[in-house]
């Protein structure tokens, strides 16, 4: 494999006229240039890009930090965002943190040592004290870090609120509500708050079914089905993740319920799976797509010193029509 060396050799140049070429510094006259280039060609070589990178303090690698990889979330936000980054010039490195202890601490220790340039945070960790201790580029996904973080999300509130009316233009009396660990801080909490909140005031009664932390198996949604109406055999509605929606259309088939007759069910987040059943579920879709772009925009915007609008970056929500209400 030819080497900076050989490639100066062919040339007939000193490597370090090789390397201004590469690196595009310093004053290099066209001819000589060509002549560079046309060696490469030629010898067929190709720099080392990370090793470039690291000359100029940059390796252009963002790492990007979910709970787990395997979620429909959180892999749809991988791939628009790992897309989006790679059309920016970036490459990425993902980690998934559930039941992993040390992996976020290695993450953070790899931005610290520059090896990677920032860090895409959507992690549900309980100890968010590294990260503010990090004086390096990060974005947050759906958590509360520190006020100079900035952080993208949907408009949560306003989910809630599309959930909470529609239950209530299907005459719904008795709704269990499945939500996340209310001990992790994010944005998300508040779509259960305005969901109880609007329905509450129209006198109809919440039941909550607390998830967890970092719960995102499919036989952790099941179990907490079955629970579910064992303990509340008068529900006539239930509201939660998509992944919860799905285990309770299927144990709801178990229970003889009639859907969405008897019982309506409304799922948040709206991926791809909640076309994945015999009835499509109705749903509040958050816009995925566009979060991953904002996030990598607004990281790859940090790297490169750019001053931000906001720090608050806040998209909006719709309701899916689907199968399971009326």
């Amino acid at each position: 494999m030819a080497n900076i060396k050989d490639v100066a050799k062919r040339a007939n140049v000193a490597p370090s006229t090789v390397s201004l070429v590469l690196n595009n510094t310093g004053y290099v006259s066209q001819k000589t240039r060509e002549k560079v280039e046309e060696a490469m060609r030629e010898l067929d070589y190709k720099p080392n890009e990370l090793a470039r990178n690291l000359s100029r303090n940059k390796t252009n690698i963002i790492g990007i930090i979910v709970p787990s990889l395997n979620h429909p979330f959180f892999s749809t936000f991988i791939r628009y965002a790992e897309k989006h980054l790679y059309q920016l010039g970036y490459k990425t490195m993902v980690c998934g943190t559930a039941n992993r202890d040390r992996v976020e601490h290695e993450f953070l220790d790899l931005l610290r040592s520059q090896v990677m340039d920032g860090i895409i945070m959507g992690a549900h960790s309980l100890d968010v004290e590294d990260y503010k201790r990090v004086n390096r580029p990060l974005v947050a996904i759906d958590r509360y870090i520190d006020e100079k973080i900035p952080i993208v999300s949907s408009n949560h509130q306003k989910g809630g609120e599309m959930a909470a009316l529609k239950l209530i233009d299907n005459n719904c009396k008795n709704v269990v509500h499945i939500k996340g660990a209310s001990i992790v801080k994010t944005p998300a909490h508040q779509y259960h708050e305005s969901f109880k909140e609007l329905l509450e005031k129209n006198n109809i009664n919440v039941f909550e079914v607390e998830m967890d932390v970092n719960c995102f198996d499919s036989q952790d949604f099941l179990k907490v089905a079955r629970e579910l109406f064992e303990c509340y055999p008068n529900v006539d509605a239930i509201f939660g993740s998509d992944l919860a929606m799905l285990a309770c259309l299927q144990q709801a088939r178990e229970y003889g319920y009639n859907i969405p007759k008897q019982l309506k069910l409304i799922a948040y987040d709206g991926t791809y799976i909640t076309s994945m059943s015999e009835k499509r579920l109705t749903s509040i879709v958050q816009p995925i797509e566009q979060l991953a772009i904002k996030a990598a925009t607004t990281i790859v915007d940090l790297i490169e010193g750019k001053e931000l609008k906001s720090s608050r970056i806040m998209l909006d929500v719709q309701l899916c029509e689907g199968e399971t209400t009326l």
